[in-house]
């Protein structure tokens, strides 16, 4: 059997998307335990609100990384811009290795640089300016110190002003900067990048013949999931279909 690592990102799981977590299930019983490494590269849920949730829904999810896991396969996660709250208990209880913002990986004698790729969008300056007050350690300290109920209500109230912002902000501020792209890659030497986070799943191909560079863009989980294959004989974005046909 051929070994493979998997990539996936943009899930946003929820308690309220059935379909999505069945999906997600059986990717990780009948598809992850099989491969040498999943990397997860953040918006696994559509938020999570704390390592201390312990809701029926989040102790599932957390039993299906512990599962596997615990089968041998190596699991590492980026954190998203839905999920940043994911700490250390989450990799205590999961077997899960936590990853920076960027991390270079390598892939069967290949280099690459993986992130989630909100960083990448250096045009939506409203929401990096969010994104650096919520990664504010002293701010994350408080938030997970108060009442369940009353993160819940933050959290709601975050939600509906997100859903907002998106019906009126242009779509290419949403996308990732090119130069910003090329600054990543030049950073760490490399000349290929996996991220998610926009939601457009493609392969750009990029730079000179001599030079030639490629950025992978991972797809969401709205009405299928999606799935980044990586062996040595190559990679493909694939899709996996949320009903299994019978």
């Amino acid at each position: 059997m051929t070994m493979t690592t998997l990539f996936i990102s943009d899930l946003h799981l929820s308690p309220s998307l059935p379909e999505i977590t069945d999906c997600f299930v059986r990717f990780m019983r009948d598809e992850a335990i099989h491969a040498d490494t999943l990397y997860v590269l953040g918006d696994l849920f559509d938020f999570w609100i704390g390592d201390d949730d312990r809701s029926e829904f989040a102790n599932q999810i957390r039993e299906e990384f512990k599962r596997l896991t615990s089968t041998g396969v190596d699991c590492y996660f980026t954190q998203g811009n839905r999920d940043f709250l994911i700490g250390k208990r989450f990799s205590a209880d999961t077997g899960v290795s936590l990853l920076g913002d960027e991390t270079v990986i390598d892939l069967y004698g290949k280099k690459a640089v993986i992130l989630h790729g909100d960083t990448l969008c250096t045009q939506d300056i409203q929401y990096l300016k969010f994104r650096d007050i919520v990664h504010k350690p002293w701010l994350q300290w408080l938030f997970n110190r108060i009442p369940m109920f009353i993160k819940k209500k933050i959290v709601k109230k975050v939600q509906t002003d997100i859903h907002s912002d998106k019906q009126h902000k242009p779509l290419e501020i949403m996308d990732v900067t090119q130069s910003e792209v090329e600054s990543v890659l030049d950073k760490y030497q490399v000349e290929l990048m996996i991220h998610g986070h926009t939601h457009r799943p493609n392969i750009h191909k990029f730079g000179t013949i001599e030079n030639q560079r490629t950025r992978i863009v991972l797809g969401d989980w709205y009405t299928q999931g999606s799935v980044l294959v990586f062996s040595k004989e190559g990679y493909a974005l694939e899709q996996r279909p949320f009903h299994q046909k019978s």
